[in-house]
């Protein structure tokens, strides 16, 4: 595990409610996500957005959250199953230099890469593996704290986004962050 990922106990800070006075998931993700979506989470955490992304694709859609440490994962289990989300919300171990999602080719609506592309050795092979999860004019939400990410270091994602095929659509304010949304080109 590298030494730049947020260590486990810091997700019970990144899970407070306090956090939603200045960033609400539902908020922020309603424009994008909707009933019977397909959701891949990468970085999730013990699940500040996946619970509301859980609600927001509803009974018929599912997430999933895919981390590199088990603990987060356990945790955002049981925040899943005590919010009674649980059977929409599944949740995978990263794979050694990826996220393992070769499966989901083709089969996601919109990814959520909030404050953990930074996190990652190689954005390249990121941007690659979630553009290959979407569908056609898929898109994909990148938000980076700007406390940690330089603008110039942000560019270098966009670029390792653009190359593997997703364009700027937009860029949504989301208070304290850097931040692209992303599409994949349509046929």
């Amino acid at each position: 595990m590298s030494e730049r990922v947020c260590p486990w106990w810091m997700g019970y800070f990144l899970v407070s409610p306090l956090r939603r006075a200045f960033q609400n998931p539902t908020r922020i993700l309603a424009p994008y996500v909707r009933d019977g979506m397909t959701v891949l989470e990468p970085g999730p955490g013990m699940g500040f957005f996946t619970l509301d992304l859980a609600r927001l694709v509803g009974p018929s859609g599912r997430v999933v959250a895919v981390d590199v440490q088990s603990r987060m994962l356990d945790a955002l289990r049981r925040r899943a199953a005590k919010a009674g989300l649980a059977e929409r919300v599944t949740t995978r171990m990263a794979q050694s230099g990826g996220l393992g999602v070769g499966d989901l080719a083709g089969q996601v609506d919109f990814v959520l890469a909030f404050a953990m592309a930074h996190e990652l050795p190689s954005a390249k092979i990121f941007f690659a593996e979630a553009a290959e999860s979407l569908r056609p004019r898929g898109e994909l939400l990148l938000a980076e704290p700007a406390g940690h990410v330089s603008a110039d270091a942000f560019e270098d994602e966009l670029r390792a986004a653009a190359a593997a095929g997703l364009r700027s659509r937009e860029r949504p304010p989301i208070r304290s962050s850097r931040t692209a949304l992303l599409i994949k080109a349509g046929e």
